[in-house]
């Protein structure tokens, strides 16, 4: 799949823009820190997981000129088009509405082919791999980079996943109110009963899904990283669910301490059980302390080379390297889902990789995937690389595409 053209409207440094991307050959964005490069990166991610990868707050997409319009608002929308020949317009709509007492509601609204839709509806429309210089929180960040590259990978792809995750969202600190609700005498401890059914189905989904993921992905991404270190290295992805359900569910083949073991893959009806003998037995404590103790929102992701922790025990080099390798498999683990390419999305990433992994990574670079980088420094890209790239010059939200 590709983007053959993308309209924006005050969205980030963006006023307006109309442009078309090419599909056979990668684009390179070049100019000075802080002119737009980046955001025509988030415009086409944003459009593709309703979300953004740099801020929590949808409102700070809106260009600040508009701030003092009678409504504020961003628009965003990309012509898609597929391998078997699909057209797709997908459109959002940021909009700031001002009530007459002075306060304001934020609202995002959803358009495929000009019918609104949820977010479930982009599954498969438009799918998108980000690879940042901040992709090292995923080796040495909190637990919760490594969850968040779980989701956004799946829930551009699964629209049970994406379903799950949106009910287990809002479930979660619903369950938490109550528990402390309980735990001040002001409701019942059987009231968990109705929110604890969501919980555990959504949150069922949610472990199955990521266990079948990361199994798949680690196939891909060991087969990168043996080729990134001379097949010297062997890179393994150790899935640690908050709680470990086994794969007879009688407590008898349980799973090793590394984590789940990736090659025993368990359904989401088998996890389920599990699941709420898990939340009944620590129902007492959780009301104790007011918050759920168990569940994929506290589940975890390691990295491990040659069976030590990357996180823990490796160098920047090696935390590198596994990252390189882990947004390279994800890109051939969402072909593979997908039968399409996802769109690759470079930003200043190719500056900070030494001269092995900047060559392994630009040689994957071909006209089968869809590929925008942003660069400050045309120089660190070989010559044979610039000679078949696009390079568009971007200066304070315009683009000079030559």
């Amino acid at each position: 799949m590709h983007v053959e053209h993308l309209s924006l409207t005050n969205f980030r440094n963006y006023a307006r823009l109309e442009i078309s991307l090419p599909s056979d050959r990668p684009v390179v964005l070049h100019g000075d820190n802080a002119q737009g490069k980046t955001s025509l990166l988030e415009a086409i991610y944003y459009l593709a997981a309703s979300r953004s990868p740099y801020t929590a707050s949808d409102r700070q997409l809106i260009h600040w000129r508009s701030e003092q319009d009678l409504i504020p608002f961003a628009r965003l929308a990309a012509d898609v088009s597929g391998r078997s020949g699909a057209f797709n317009r997908v459109e959002m709509a940021l909009v700031i509405e001002r009530a007459a007492d002075g306060s304001q509601r934020f609202k995002k609204t959803i358009r495929i082919n000009g019918a609104d839709k949820r977010v479930m509806d982009l599954v498969g429309m438009l799918a998108v791999v980000l690879f940042l210089p901040q992709d090292l929180s995923l080796i040495e960040g909190a637990p919760t980079e490594r969850r968040r590259f779980m989701d956004t990978t799946l829930a551009q792809v699964e629209r049970d996943y994406v379903a799950a995750l949106t009910t287990y969202e809002k479930i979660l600190p619903q369950r938490n109110a109550l528990l402390k609700r309980i735990a001040d005498g002001y409701a019942s401890p059987s009231e968990l009963d109705y929110w604890d059914a969501q919980l555990i189905q959504s949150g069922s989904i949610l472990i199955a899904g990521r266990q079948r993921f990361l199994r798949e992905l680690e196939v891909e991404a060991q087969r990168a990283h043996l080729d990134l270190t001379g097949r010297r290295e062997v890179l393994t992805l150790s899935y640690q669910p908050n709680f470990l359900p086994t794969a007879e569910g009688d407590g008898q083949l349980s799973f090793n301490a590394l984590g789940m073991d990736l090659h025993r893959e368990l359904t989401a009806e088998q996890i389920a059980p599990q699941f709420a003998e898990r939340l009944k037995t620590e129902q007492r404590e959780s009301i104790d302390r007011g918050m759920t103790l168990c569940g994929p929102h506290r589940d975890e992701l390691r990295l491990l080379i040659n069976n030590r922790d990357a996180g823990l025990y490796g160098s920047r080099g090696q935390a590198r390297t596994a990252v390189m390798a882990l947004k390279l498999a994800e890109l051939q683990w969402m072909h593979d889902r997908m039968g399409e390419w996802p769109i690759l999305l470079l930003d200043e990433v190719v500056a900070e990789l030494d001269s092995q992994r900047r060559a392994y990574l630009l040689e994957r670079i071909n006209g089968a995937t869809q590929t925008l980088l942003t660069t400050t420094e045309m120089d660190i890209f070989p010559p044979a690389f610039v000679q078949r790239a696009r390079v568009w010059q971007v200066v304070d939200g315009q683009i000079e595409t030559g």
